[in-house]
């Protein structure tokens, strides 16, 4: 019984390709076409052009950069996961408008609530030494604090799972707006307290633990708090130690405020309009839930440790075992350990987003395949932006995400008898077809037989059923060949698997 596979690859235009045992029958792809064949600038080059597919909204019509016009995004920067590695990262625009530096792969931006999942690694790591447990109540690891549990103080323990889930029944209604440099600053624990100096409420409960899944910065920061207690150290200390130095995400930091010699090459925070708004950045006590400085490059190293981890090929933080939290949701809503978790077309991915003042980025990579993708842009508005190049990159590179559900049941081939043609009849056909610019079949005739050849690939022979129509053996395809008014080919169309592509004959 023979197998086959359709695989939907796109890279400008939409393209396709059939597999077979032992033979491939490449069609409508144009070079270089195949994953492994491309390089990083022709990725580069699709994502940053106008798409075959319009998309939202219409967005994919405009090249990268008018994009980051149409949105005034300043500046973006892009990692791209490919096979567990980088497979390209580049940075587009400018990182300030006011100096017009510009971004390149090392420019520093907030990751703004990405933050929580890298967090989220260094309370697992906590949990695997056996400083405290996923599980344990939270009032038995903090020492500086105690959580106000209100009229829900019999519901159960509030645990780091479910803090870092956000399930754990904390509201903030808030989000975190973030601090002018010059302002006093509020400690975490004095955020946690009510200070005079925190310019948000406090923490409160809402409801019973596990009840429902909220999102709450509020819950996060008291697993800071409550890491930090445990560790006996500076939160910010122990992300270094712990998480960026192991994982080698060497342009990255939890300081806050920035240091002076890393805002050297630090990007601006810019309006919806992509202008300045005073201060360069807002400062984030809030560590755990918004603090993290980075770039798409060291995120991606980040992404990529969780996935290897969870493959047993990599332990730098976390065992095979412990990494499955950050990869599993907990039960209620959609959230694991730091991660959120959803399915997108016929693949699981991990991701999360970020929205500061003046920043907007997104980190997602599959759980079982080695892609992904960090992007990070210094624009209030860079949302749209972010969603048409995740767009893009998914695209091009044939994720799994774009992909349609299998079909049910095997269908067996329908039974298919060759006729005999006359050698004069098969000359009619023979020619060059293009299906799309650099994607083009030669047909040839050889000995009586007919083949079919697209460029760079293997040859194949085609069997006639009727005067105009032929198949393939090695896997269920039909060709159809079409006549002019004048009665000369034209073109040709192929059918495989309910789809139908035609070629136009050229020569």
């Amino acid at each position: 019984m023979v197998r086959h596979l359709v695989a939907r690859l796109r890279f400008r235009p939409a393209t396709a390709r059939l597999l077979a045992p032992a033979l491939l029958l490449a069609l409508a792809l144009p070079a270089p076409a195949l994953a492994q064949e491309r390089t990083p600038e022709d990725y580069m080059a699709a994502i940053r052009a106008p798409q075959d597919s319009p998309g939202p909204n219409d967005l994919g019509a405009l090249t990268l950069e008018e994009l980051m016009e149409r949105f005034g995004v300043p500046g973006v920067s892009i990692a791209v996961i490919h096979d567990y590695g980088i497979h390209w990262a580049r940075g587009y625009g400018v990182a300030d408008v006011e100096t017009g530096a510009p971004v390149d792969t090392a420019t520093l931006f907030q990751a703004a609530s990405i933050s929580k999942p890298v967090a989220a690694m260094a309370v697992l790591r906590a949990v695997q030494d056996g400083v405290f447990g996923l599980d344990d109540d939270v009032d038995g690891i903090l020492t500086s604090w105690t959580l106000d549990r209100g009229e829900f103080a019999g519901a159960g323990p509030v645990t780091p799972r479910m803090l870092t889930s956000h399930t754990s029944g904390l509201g903030d209604g808030f989000g975190f707006p973030g601090y002018n440099p010059a302002a006093p600053l509020p400690t975490a624990l004095q955020i946690l307290e009510g200070h005079e100096h925190s310019n948000v409420g406090v923490v409160f409960m809402e409801r019973p633990p596990m009840s429902l899944m909220e999102y709450s910065g509020g819950g996060v920061t008291v697993m800071q708090q409550a890491l930090s207690d445990a560790r006996g150290r500076p939160f910010a200390e122990i992300m270094q130690e712990q998480v960026l130095d192991p994982i080698g995400m060497e342009h990255s930091t939890f300081q806050q405020p920035l240091s002076a010699e890393r805002d050297r090459n630090a990007a601006r925070a810019h309006s919806r309009e992509g202008e300045a708004m005073g201060p360069k950045w807002h400062v984030y006590p809030e560590l755990a839930a918004a603090g993290l400085w980075t770039t798409p490059s060291d995120l991606a190293r980040f992404a990529i440790e969780v996935q290897r981890s969870a493959r047993g090929e990599s332990n730098r933080v976390l065992s095979r075992t412990t990494v499955q939290e950050m990869l599993t949701p907990v039960g209620v809503g959609d959230y694991a350990v730091g991660f959120s978790i959803a399915k997108r077309g016929q693949g699981w991915y991990f991701s999360h987003g970020g929205s500061n003042f003046g920043f907007q980025a997104m980190l997602m990579a599959h759980k079982a395949k080695g892609y992904g993708l960090a992007i990070m842009t210094n624009g209030a508005q860079g949302g749209p932006l972010i969603g048409e190049v995740s767009r893009r990159i998914q695209m091009a590179y044939g994720w799994d995400s774009m992909a349609e559900p299998a079909p049910r049941g095997y269908r067996p081939p329908a039974p298919r008898t060759e006729i005999q043609l006359p050698a004069e009849t098969l000359q009619d056909y023979v020619g060059v077809y293009e299906l799309a610019p650099g994607a083009t079949i030669d047909i040839t005739l050889e000995g009586g037989q007919l083949f079919g050849q697209p460029a760079g690939q293997e040859r194949l022979p085609i069997f006639p059923e009727a005067p105009d129509r032929f198949f393939l053996r090695v896997v269920d395809a039909q060709v159809v060949f079409t006549r002019g008014p004048d009665g000369e080919v034209t073109e040709l169309v192929l059918t495989q698997g309910g789809t139908q592509q035609t070629a136009r004959r050229i020569r």
